[in-house]
């Protein structure tokens, strides 16, 4: 035995007392805490700030009130009805008073430029106090929406059926909580026209009130469950309650700590209570089955004894797992994701501590019992899981080791076929399900509107030079000729119109200072700021986007990059940005980081086992079998059509972790009977049927955890579940057939006993 595990496990038992009034102190501090966390399921908001187009992107928003655009659309069989724009008004009035709110557009309140009388007359479109009446009139006014760009397909829909209320929420202010606010007026206001509430603020928060079901209705899912198989398996009240007593706690930790640190829950990290409940009880369970194999002495003989084992896999265990979350620090793009990786594996590590100190404190207290051969428990018990599969594993293994060899083999080679098929998705739309109103509503945008994706186009220049005005007339002309840009509007768009109207054509005057005359007509108007700088030296286009397919997004930003290279001059600097920008970066960075943070994970991990282990070798050994599952795993959702999002990103990196967990295990129960014995045979033999109990009690523990979001309301966390729980089943089949087989052909030099 290890001196300094036993010098440990003594101090445990020894300061039993203390160990367990310190871990209650700590949970009603910390737990205290978790009443004050809230959730953030603003993507802007993680973008890094050294990244040029997410730098740009927010730049926009502080420069012309806002980049967050949420959308209204208000649909019925003719929106040219009297009591229809009536209700636009009302909603639009409703809006621009809430607070946080920059500005709003709506066919009530849009600019408008006419001639009167060989002059121009720059107002609304409509005047709010006196809306048309009569037929005549709301025929007038549809028939001259429907002939102006300006309106037709970005204020009202093509076929009059469908109008769009826009508008822009502050950059330095709670967005989830303006976009709620907005939906509840509206709501509050009961018309009987349909409503479908659009843009990214609306998604968000609509992915906040899905992550708040989610965590209400699975949290108490996942424990019941977990619950139920540690039931099964230990047969005791002690197998239950304390894997998920130390889970539990250790989530409670966890999210204290995040309140007090500052954090806020995200879209990712609100997957962090499940994978704690489902991950954290693993430690505790080997460490009761150690217990559970030591039927002989004293209580606190065999807490001491089995914790002096056991430390040192479940160290492992825990390290590696830690290892595959903490590999996220590095070259993920959003900083949510960073955030999820240190959080998670600051709660595994409180996981293993709990399992190593509370937990053996806690049995250590409980009366001794010596137990007779007739009372064993749990693992120990004569089971169909030995008789049925284990024992005939073991059999198979020795007799056909190739067999095993060649299945693994014709596996990953089908799979290999199925990782080239693995998709990106970057698209917020796809959190939800195709029947979810907020699904409905973005299919509405785009049908209707051209989408919800906001696209930026950025002129630095003399706002007022017709060399720039041109360029950025130019711009949009080139832009509109892209599918996916449907409409796009600029300040040069208002000089072309009242240059028409004035009689001198549709186009940018070539004076500057006729375009000053022109300028000055347009001063005060509420449109500007958001088109314009306020000393004149910047100017946007705004636009939007209709696609949602990754390769679109990409192939636009390639486009407006070689007019940006063509046109930009030293008087007239051209950038663009926007969601699509935003997106194609974040897609890119997707299988960056996945592949990153993976290679991280297997070096991390095959250099932390092989020094504890003494054996470069064995954590070669010990690592084969998780990266043929993961590659398995790749292949699946290839084959599947599951995409890399930014939850499924996690799924690779944190497969290695937790995956690895079983090959250790098995590892080094093989070590330690095999120096007992010297033969091969019986080591292996005697770590499938008792070590292999444990990992197959891990196995369907977390896998049941993690398979629990298959009723998650959010479509990637469908995912994500599905796909750990997989990664679960084929790590756990790993190290119980593949790695046993690589034991047998890589020592069979070695099956000598010892004399």
């Amino acid at each position: 035995m290890n001196k300094n595990m036993g010098k440990f496990a003594e101090s445990v038992v020894k300061f039993r007392w203390i160990i367990i009034i310190t871990a209650l102190v700590l949970t009603i501090v910390l737990g205290y805490q978790v009443k004050n966390l809230k959730i953030n399921s603003d993507v802007l908001s993680s973008l890094p700030d050294d990244d040029p187009a997410a730098s740009l992107y927010k730049k926009v928003g502080t420069q012309f009130g806002g980049n967050d655009m949420g959308m209204i659309v208000l649909e019925t069989d003719n929106i040219f009805k009297t009591e229809v724009l009536q209700h636009v008004k009302q909603i639009t009035d409703s809006i621009k008073i809430t607070h946080g709110i920059s500005t709003i557009t709506s066919i009530t309140n849009v600019i408008d430029i006419k001639n009167n009388d060989g002059g121009i007359e720059i107002g609304k479109l409509l005047d709010e106090y006196n809306l048309p009446k009569s037929k005549q009139q709301l025929d007038s006014l549809k028939a001259y929406v429907l002939s102006k760009d300006m309106y037709k397909g970005a204020i009202v829909s093509d076929d009059g059926t469908a109008t769009l209320i826009m508008f822009t929420i502050l950059n330095d202010v709670d967005k989830q909580a303006v976009a709620k606010n907005v939906k509840g007026k509206i709501e509050a206001l009961n018309f009987p026209e349909k409503l479908y509430f659009g843009g990214l603020p609306m998604m968000m928060n609509d992915v906040s009130n899905l992550i708040v079901a989610d965590i209400i209705w699975l949290l108490p899912l996942v424990f019941l469950l977990i619950a139920f198989v540690l039931l099964l398996s230990f047969r005791s009240a002690s197998g239950v309650i304390l894997p998920l007593l130390t889970a539990g706690l250790a989530v409670v930790w966890t999210l204290g700590i995040m309140v007090l640190a500052g954090y806020e829950l995200t879209m990712i990290s609100n997957e962090i209570p499940i994978i704690l409940l489902a991950v954290g009880s693993a430690y505790t369970i080997h460490v009761l089955n150690r217990i559970n194999q030591t039927r002989d002495g004293v209580n606190n003989k065999v807490v001491i004894n089995a914790l002096s084992y056991i430390i040192l896999p479940v160290f492992l265990a825990a390290v590696t797992t830690a290892v595959g979350f903490i590999s996220f620090i590095f070259g993920s793009y959003l900083t949510m994701i960073r955030d999820f990786g240190i959080f998670t594996a600051l709660g595994i590590a409180f996981s293993f501590i709990l399992s190593i100190t509370v937990v053996p404190a806690i049995i250590s207290i409980i009366p001794a019992n010596k137990k007779k051969d007739n009372e064993k428990s749990g693992l120990e018990k004569k089971s169909l899981l030995s008789d049925k599969a284990l024992k005939p594993l073991v059999s198979l293994l020795f007799k056909h080791p190739k067999y095993t060899l060649i299945a693994w083999g014709v596996l990953i080679a089908i799979s290999i076929v199925g990782m080239s098929l693995v998709k990106t998705s970057v698209n917020m739309a796809d959190y939800f399900k195709k029947d979810n109103p907020t699904r409905v509503s973005e299919d509405i945008m785009q049908k209707k509107f051209g989408g919800s994706m906001p696209v930026f186009v950025v002129f630095k220049g003399d706002m007022q030079s017709p060399d720039v005005l041109k360029t950025m007339k130019k711009a949009e002309n080139y832009m509109k000729q892209f599918p996916d840009i449907t409409t796009a509007q600029s300040v040069a768009d208002l000089i072309e119109e009242m240059n028409d109207v004035m009689g001198e054509g549709k186009k940018i005057p070539d004076e500057k200072a006729k375009i000053e005359q022109l300028w000055f007509l347009l001063d005060g108007q509420d449109i500007m700021p958001q088109l314009v700088s306020g000393n004149l030296d910047e100017g946007i286009i705004q636009s939007k986007f209709a696609s949602v397919e990754s390769k679109s997004m990409s192939d636009f930003v390639k486009y407006m990059d070689k007019f940006i290279k063509e046109n930009s001059t030293a008087d007239c600097n051209i950038e663009v940005t926007g969601m699509p920008s935003v997106y194609e970066k974040l897609n890119h960075s997707l299988l960056q980081s996945q592949f990153s943070s993976l290679i991280l994970a297997i070096l991390m991990v095959l250099l932390i086992v092989g020094i504890m282990m003494h054996s470069f070798a064995q954590g070669v050994y010990a690592t084969i079998p998780i990266l043929s599952t993961i590659a398995i795993l790749f292949g699946f959702m290839g084959f599947s059509g599951i995409p890399l999002d930014i939850a499924t990103v996690l799924v690779g990196s944190i497969a290695l972790g937790i995956g690895i967990d079983y090959s250790i295990h098995i590892i080094t129960h093989y070590n330690h009977v095999f120096k007992e014995t010297g033969d091969i045979n019986i080591a292996l033999e005697d770590t499938i049927m008792k070590g292999g109990k444990a990992v197959v009690i891990n196995v369907i523990s977390v896998a049941a955890g993690f398979l629990v979001l298959l009723f998650s309301q959010i479509v990637p966390l469908q995912n994500f579940g599905a796909l750990v729980a997989l990664s679960m089943f084929g790590s756990g089949l790993g190290a119980l057939t593949l790695l046993p087989v690589i034991l047998i052909l890589a020592n069979r030099k070695k099956k000598i006993i010892k004399s």
